[in-house]
């Protein structure tokens, strides 16, 4: 694989990450409400995810999905119970910061592996992930070398990009709630939960002759 072709990827890539999706979201609104500590975790969920999606695409997991409707079925609405139940779950969230330090003095803040499961179970249950890397990855694989090291080089790359990304909106998130002062978390606990319904709606509709 040539620089060329790597920075291409690269670029793409940020593209496709910087727009909010689940995890972009799930990451501000973590960093509002639990710091970007603990966002972090969330971070870390994320990350392990990309690794899953494209190692699946790599032995064709992307591909019985776009063949199957019947598994493309299953995946995808699963993904869409799941992002509907985080969004209504931050929808109800009272999330000022005066219950958020009041949790953590009392040691009930969210567990590390809570949010970790939380930003991997979104991703791992979108299809449109498994559609979107079957689609994207070829394009930048040489065919004539062996592809399972080119997998391995674009999913660190992938990932990593993810992580600078995810980060930088954790630390939006944590800075917007010292800004908004009580009602920060608050706020972005709704945008983050509207944004989560409505991706749970556009993935309802989305069918794979659109991909």
């Amino acid at each position: 694989m040539s620089l060329t072709t790597l920075l291409a990827f690269a670029l793409v890539a940020f593209i496709g990450i910087a727009t909010p999706g689940p995890t972009v979201l799930l990451a501000l609104s973590n960093g509002s409400r639990f710091g970007v500590g603990r966002a972090a975790f969330g971070m870390a969920g994320a990350v392990a995810s990309d690794f899953v999606l494209i190692g699946a695409v790599s032995v064709g997991l992307g591909a019985l999905l776009a063949a199957s409707e019947f598994w493309f079925a299953v995946v995808k609405w699963i993904g869409v119970a799941y992002l509907a139940f985080l969004g209504i779950m931050l929808l109800r969230s009272k999330g000022s910061l005066d219950e958020a330090l009041r949790e953590a003095a009392a040691g009930r803040s969210r567990s590390a592996r809570a949010i970790f499961l939380k930003s991997f179970l979104v991703a791992v249950t979108n299809p449109k992930g498994y559609l979107f890397f079957s689609a994207f990855l070829p394009q930048f694989i040489a065919p004539n070398a062996p592809q399972a090291p080119q997998f391995v080089t674009l999913a660190l790359i992938f990932a990593t990009i993810d992580f600078i990304v995810m980060l930088a909106y954790a630390t939006l998130g944590s800075q917007a709630m010292r800004a908004l002062k009580t009602n920060g978390a608050l706020w972005l606990d709704r945008l983050c939960g509207g944004a989560l319904l409505a991706l749970a709606g556009s993935l309802a509709f989305y069918r794979k002759a659109s991909a």
